[in-house]
């Protein structure tokens, strides 16, 4: 082998001092330096406050958005510390701030749990900030420490006293590091929201001082969270809109210095909806803590089945899934070390929690299965007709598998693209047969595929799997896809709870055919409609596509305004309105697009398949429970909050879409 002519030496190996490794690479620390990295630097503030909620030292929380793109999260907990370090030979406050892997929440006595990146958190903020400013108010006196990019500027200086305890942390996120800068009330109030559920009765406070926030009087946008019910009322808020089948169980046990805290409660829905949080942080992969839960649940009912009578000897266990039909759960799990499989958290990982979580529900659950025989017999019930059901769908299922994983039974409507490299193919789900003859005339042949669906699918929210795999748009869908589905809600994973030895139905992403799939309908209340019904079936049964990014929704323009020689394309009203105001006095002419099949393929192409104009949002997962919610009461059968929902949002837009 000839020598390597590289210069490879001691002066070679870098070696990078204080956060200079979090700005070099920041999505290693905090996910990307898009909307969710920005997010995530506030959480980690946020998440500081919270752990002084569990330490019991803080029971008020506020965060306000200013007008300058920066950010204040005020606690009323019991204040960084800021007399020296005895090793480090600084406040403690800069060391917390300046130093990865440092804080009190690896010293069991200070923080009994903690959440955050774990003693990473809060100087990861720092770091990825343009400016940062902490003030702490300990033993009568106002403390102030300021910082830009991760460095300090100032010492810690007295500034006043006051009397209390607690911490301000203001800081602007770096545009020099986020390709976004902004942030999303709506985003940070579900957080705070879950928060609030979680910490049951911390008084959350979210202030938003921007102009265009600001309400006719001129006031900021103000919402408060406080629950005091805590995850049992997350259960119930949760299953606003489904009709319940008993009031919510709830059980906490402590355990070898773990807390488990459980609430769950079965409604007469088809869908399972069951969120995992460790130490507050929504463990969205689940982990051992979840696989104890389910394990322990499907061998409760099961053995309860057949030793009331409701189940004969000789019939069949019940599944995983059909166990957990119609169930929402909330499992809170405060850990003092847990392990995470990845850098932000999404699976635990700690081995030992799997049997702990596994004995605490199933004495339990047994125990109120047996202390209450009516709402037992309702749960039971539910599972039998889950099960009945889910022997037919199994056998439509494996017919439409067997379909869509061939690649000879492409669906007959699909205008199929050249290349067969995923990662560069495009499928569009056009609304219809003459927008997709557009599309398909608009379309680069080489990677864009066009699938016309005719008409308005059906319901996923409303329908068992059968009659879902029964509709021809939903089959023409799988099959275009490749990848197959899942009867678990589209999580693609194997229960370990699958006492009887089948196994689930997968979603296999590494057969999917599109590395992109775009929703392409009508800007009106019509395409509002069908990308609602589109979105609900892939959140239900191919959670994995939004998990990891492949599903968009185009953005075709309203209106098309011509100037002499010159086209312009506005999106919707306001910016057409912003269009014309920057056009001036000129004259012009405006055509108003009802709907794709009015647009010519040329207008199609530029504004809304040309990747290099068009628009797309990508379809995020974010809020896994409040997209849940709202898919139940919009999609599901009850009227009364549905109409609630409209009348609430009615005036915030004219057509309404969950996923904007």
């Amino acid at each position: 082998m000839a020598k390597s002519k590289r210069d490879y030496t001691a002066r070679s190996i870098q070696v990078m001092k204080g956060l200079e490794a979090v700005r070099r690479r920041p999505a290693m620390y905090v996910g990307s330096t898009s909307e969710r990295g920005l997010h995530h630097i506030l959480y980690e503030v946020i998440d500081n406050s919270i752990d002084e909620v569990f330490a019991e030292d803080c029971d008020t929380i506020d965060v306000t958005l200013h007008e300058d793109g920066s950010v204040t999260v005020v606690d009323n907990g019991s204040g960084i510390p800021v007399d020296e370090h005895p090793t480090e030979k600084r406040p403690a406050v800069e060391v917390v701030l300046t130093t990865l892997h440092a804080g009190g929440k690896f010293d069991s006595s200070s923080y009994k749990v903690s959440g955050g990146l774990h003693g990473v958190g809060v100087s990861c903020t720092n770091a990825l900030s343009e400016w940062l400013e902490v003030e702490v108010v300990r033993d009568g006196k106002r403390h102030r420490q300021r910082y830009e990019r991760g460095v300090p500027v100032t010492d810690v200086e007295v500034v006043g006293r006051r009397k209390g305890s607690g911490t301000a942390v203001t800081f602007k996120p770096d545009p020099e590091i986020f390709t976004v800068t902004e942030f999303s009330f709506d985003t940070i109030a579900n957080r705070l929201r879950e928060l609030s559920f979680l910490a049951g009765g911390v008084k959350i406070t979210l202030t938003d001082e921007r102009e265009a926030a600001r309400n006719d009087d001129g006031e900021p946008r103000v919402e408060v969270f406080q629950h005091k019910g805590g995850i049992v009322q997350y259960v119930e808020h949760l299953n606003e809109g489904k009709d319940a089948l008993h009031r919510p169980i709830h059980f906490v046990r402590e355990q070898e210095d773990t807390e488990v805290e459980i609430a769950l409660q079965y409604h007469d829905g088809i869908h399972e909806n069951i969120l995992s949080y460790v130490n507050a942080i929504h463990t969205a992969e689940g982990g051992t803590h979840l696989s104890g839960f389910k394990t322990a649940v499907t061998r409760v009912i099961n053995n309860y089945a057949v030793s009331s009578g409701l189940r004969k000897d000789k019939e069949r266990n019940f599944t995983g899934d059909e166990v957990r039909e119609g169930m929402t759960a909330v499992i809170s799990l405060k850990h003092m070390d847990p392990q995470f499989e990845g850098q932000t958290k999404t699976k635990l990982g700690n081995s030992e929690v799997e049997g702990l979580v596994y004995s605490i529900v199933y004495e339990a659950l047994t125990e109120f299965m047996e202390e209450h025989p009516r709402d037992a017999r309702r749960i039971i019930n539910q599972c039998v007709t889950a099960a009945r059901a889910n022997d037919a769908a199994r056998k439509a299922a494996e017919a439409t598998r067997k379909t869509a994983l061939s690649t000879a039974g492409l669906p007959g409507k699909l205008a199929d693209c050249a290349s067969r490299e995923a990662d560069e193919c495009e499928l569009f789900l056009v609304e219809g047969d003459s927008a997709g003859g557009n599309a398909k005339q608009a379309r680069n042949a080489r990677n864009q595929a066009i699938l016309p669906l005719r008409g308005v699918i059906i319901n996923v929210e409303k329908n068992r799997l059968d009659r879902i795999l029964d509709n021809a748009e939903i089959q023409a869908m799988i099959t275009a896809l490749g990848a197959g589905f899942s009867l678990n809600n589209g999580n693609g994973d194997s229960d370990a709870d699958h006492e009887n030895g089948e196994a689930s139905s997968k979603f296999d992403l590494s057969k999917l055919r599109y590395g992109k799939i775009i929703i392409l309908a009508d800007a009106d209340v019509d395409g509002s409609h069908i990308r609602t019904l589109i979105l609900t079936f892939f959140y239900r049964y191919m959670q994995p596509l939004i998990r990891e990014g492949h599903l968009y929704i185009a953005q075709p323009p309203l209106y098309r305004v011509k100037v002499g020689s010159k086209t312009y394309y506005a999106l919707d009203d306001d910016d057409l309105e912003r269009l014309q105001g920057e056009l001036g006095n000129r004259r012009i002419t405006v055509n108003y697009f009802k709907g794709l099949s009015e647009m010519d393929p040329n207008d199609l192409a530029d504004t809304t398949m040309d990747p290099e104009n068009r628009v797309l949002r990508r379809v995020t997962m974010e809020d896994a429970a409040e997209a849940d919610r709202i898919i139940s009461v919009l999609m599901g059968s009850k009227v009364a909050p549905r109409r609630e929902f409209i009348a609430e949002h009615a005036r915030e837009s004219r057509n309404l879409d969950l996923w904007a």
